[in-house]
């Protein structure tokens, strides 16, 4: 746990932060993703809230692709290939929601620009 997280951070806070995304939670994510030490933590949750997303009685795919995109916008250019990477893990209609919204920021394209 860093010193820039909370001690109860954990990946299943990250996952009902992103469910919820208020302005606090939208807060507490980019303070998350302002130290290279919570990477690893801030996966781990995308990745929990996918899983979780996939297991819901009701997909809400305008939801995911918004979560996808909100992250995707505001992730820096370090953690966005590990964002993409979390959203193919799957061929789930939820992981495909989640990586539409991430394409749609444009993220990856910033961070890895063609030369």
């Amino acid at each position: 746990m860093t010193s820039h997280a909370t001690a109860r951070t954990t990946r299943d806070t990250i996952a009902e932060k992103l469910t919820a995304l208020t302005e606090a939670d939208r807060a507490e994510l980019l303070r998350l993703m302002d130290f290279a030490e919570g990477d690893d933590l801030l996966i781990d949750g995308v990745q929990r809230y996918l899983d979780l997303a996939t297991a819901a009685k009701f997909l809400n795919s305008m939801k995911l692709e918004e979560r996808g995109s909100w992250i995707g916008s505001h992730a820096p250019a370090r953690l966005q290939m590990r964002l993409t990477e979390a959203a193919r893990s799957s061929q789930h209609p939820a992981y495909l929601a989640f990586r539409a919204g991430l394409q749609k920021s444009g993220g990856l394209a910033r961070a890895f620009p063609k030369a």
